[in-house]
């Protein structure tokens, strides 16, 4: 029984690593890709860093858009936020939530 707990991560009480997600620079931010899926598609998610004075600043984006693959979701991330960040600069890591 041993053998298939190891075998299967059954119990296993040690912390998984977890590979970072896909990231992509553009002017400045960092567009990390953080698709999930939801419904048997891969809906579109990410979040836009930035390093301001020491800190890092974020901002996190979801879109109704879905795909059939994951890593057709993580291209359409980055152009989503490629294109958010063109359209608002460092502007979106100074609103309110």
């Amino acid at each position: 029984m041993s053998f298939l707990k190891k075998l299967f991560g059954i119990g296993d009480s040690s912390p998984r690593e977890q590979a970072p997600p896909p990231s992509q620079e553009h002017k400045g931010f960092t567009i990390l890709a953080t698709p999930f899926q939801a419904q048997g598609r891969w809906q579109l998610c990410g979040i836009l860093q930035r390093e301001i004075d020491g800190a890092i600043k974020e901002h996190k984006f979801i879109r109704a858009d879905a795909f059939g693959s994951e890593d057709e979701a993580i291209e359409m991330t980055f152009f989503k936020g490629r294109q958010i960040i063109d359209q608002q600069g460092e502007a979106l890591l100074n609103k309110v939530p």
